[in-house]
């Protein structure tokens, strides 16, 4: 999130960007799309994915035109002036008159097209570039939060999978897990262990093993890269598969409900959270070698991503009942009378323990590094103990503390996207949007002609998300009160 401008990297077609982005925005969040699509009925789950699928697309849409707004014209480059020069002006941070002459100079140098994608700016280097000093501490305030609930779930999603995997009601084995029996945290998992205790003895496992990594500097490789999305890829086809095969056969159990208003809550934190790259945006658009019709790329991409989700969740409500489709979809798979190859219970069952814990350490450097620089001053260092030991420490700690306390992960999912996924989804392009456009009027004018423009470029869409944004936050703290003050 945080730092300059970076190197574009090796080029790639514009298929393998769409590929990139289908398994970038395709992970975690799908695997609690069917328990949350079967708490709000079938044709609100539908009608609220196409909706805030399409919210997100346009959203996207707004943050490539941000990004062409930021290359070789230098709108957002060269024309970056120091908040002070500036006499501190509100709301973008540069200064008219300066912006225009360069603007000028750079008219003069007679660039090929001054809004193409050849620099990679991130969503970090865009807030520097137009908000203000609070502006882009609100927004290194919304992507830490994020950031933290996705540690949180990862630090639950693997103990939950563990446990619901290697405990039972009768002996150490998977073949009832996903058999419907409602299992408390105060159950018996082997011998005096309580699940509960299992559960918290599988985190602290992780956290031993995994949270070490925050200390130190990881990059994810290519071949990791193709290992996750293989493994994640043959989890996904098979669990759809086996639940055709089952409907089919006339053994489907679920009837779902058409309409269910309590469910919402948590169907609309879940669906942001399962569109959400708007963070991982400029690393996925600018490597692409031709980007004529990357727009068009990405609307199929979405197509095929909203009838994916549709495909896993419907089949999902439709084999089994509701009360007994699990937070995690893939533990339904453990049962035996669901699918009686062993292999194939144990490696769904444990798919997310797998796919997760090469993600954790990734994310908790991501959080690490954005915590630094929240905090940064120009030209200071910091000591040696804050560096390596508290900025660690203060990533680590509280989502592994929140993964003590529960695991209850669409809850986790829910308040995660229906919050930090809300801002960085909707206001903060919104507020992108709007300050980029500002800026490039008063650069080039209103007779410059951009060829990437936006067909959501009027102000009427920035002003409809940022309401729709709002009032999506009022709706789902209220929710959450009501529920809270009926228990």
């Amino acid at each position: 999130m945080a730092g300059g401008i970076t190197d574009t990297g090796e080029l790639y077609s514009p298929y393998v960007g769409l590929v990139y982005m289908f398994n970038l925005i395709v992970g975690t969040g799908a695997l609690t799309m069917p328990k949350a699509f079967a708490t709000a009925g079938w044709l609100v789950s539908l009608v609220l994915l196409m909706f805030l699928g399409f919210m997100s697309l346009k959203d996207k849409r707004e943050q490539q035109t941000d990004m062409k707004h930021n290359q070789k014209g230098s709108v957002c480059g060269e024309l970056l002036y120091d908040y002070n020069l500036c006499g501190g002006s509100h709301g973008c941070r540069k200064c008219p008159a300066a912006m225009e002459e360069d603007g000028k100079t750079q008219e003069r140098r007679g660039s090929p097209n001054i809004f193409e994608i050849t620099e990679r700016v991130e969503m970090g280097q865009m807030a520097s570039m137009f908000f203000n000093k609070v502006g882009v501490n609100l927004f290194y305030f919304c992507i830490i939060i994020y950031l933290y609930g996705d540690l949180a779930i990862y630090a639950a999603a693997v103990p939950v999978s563990l446990m619901q995997v290697t405990c039972s009601a009768i002996g150490n084995h998977s073949c009832n897990v996903g058999d419907g029996t409602k299992y408390n945290d105060t159950d018996k998992c082997w011998g005096p262990i309580r699940r509960i205790d299992a559960y918290r003895l599988y985190l602290a496992a992780f956290t031993l093993l995994l949270g070490p990594f925050t200390f130190f500097n990881v990059q994810k490789t290519k071949y990791l890269q193709i290992m996750t999305s293989l493994m994640r890829w043959i989890a996904f086809i098979l669990m759809i598969i086996l639940a055709l095969i089952r409907i089919s056969r006339g053994q489907a159990e679920g009837h779902p409900s058409m309409a269910q208003l309590s469910g919402i809550r948590n169907l609309f934190g879940v669906c942001v959270y399962s569109f959400m790259c708007q963070h991982s945006l400029p690393s996925l658009i600018t490597p692409i070698s031709k980007k004529k019709h990357v727009n068009k790329l990405v609307l199929l991409d979405y197509i095929l991503i909203l009838a994916f989700y549709s495909l896993l969740s419907f089949t999902a409500i439709y084999c089994f009942r509701n009360d007994t489709l699990m937070d995690m979809y893939t533990l339904n798979f453990t049962n035996c009378e669901i699918i009686n190859v062993a292999f194939i219970r144990y490696f769904l069952g444990l798919f997310p323990v797998f796919t997760i814990s090469t993600n954790f350490p990734i994310i908790a450097v991501t959080l690490r590094n954005n915590w630094k620089t929240l905090f940064h001053r120009e030209g200071g260092t910091y000591p040696w103990v804050v560096d390596r030991i508290v900025f660690p420490a203060i990533t680590l700690v509280p989502p592994v503390l929140v993964a003590f306390c529960t695991h209850d992960l669409e809850s986790l999912v829910g308040i995660t996207g229906a919050y930090a996924g809300n801002g960085i989804q909707y206001l903060i392009p919104a507020f992108l949007a709007y300050c980029s456009r500002k800026d490039t009027q008063l650069v080039f004018g209103s007779g410059t002609v951009n060829k990437h423009l936006s067909p959501f470029r009027h102000t009427f869409w920035i002003v409809f998300v940022l309401i729709w944004g709002f009032s999506c936050f009022v709706f789902v703290t209220a929710n959450i009160v009501l529920s809270e003050t009926k228990l």
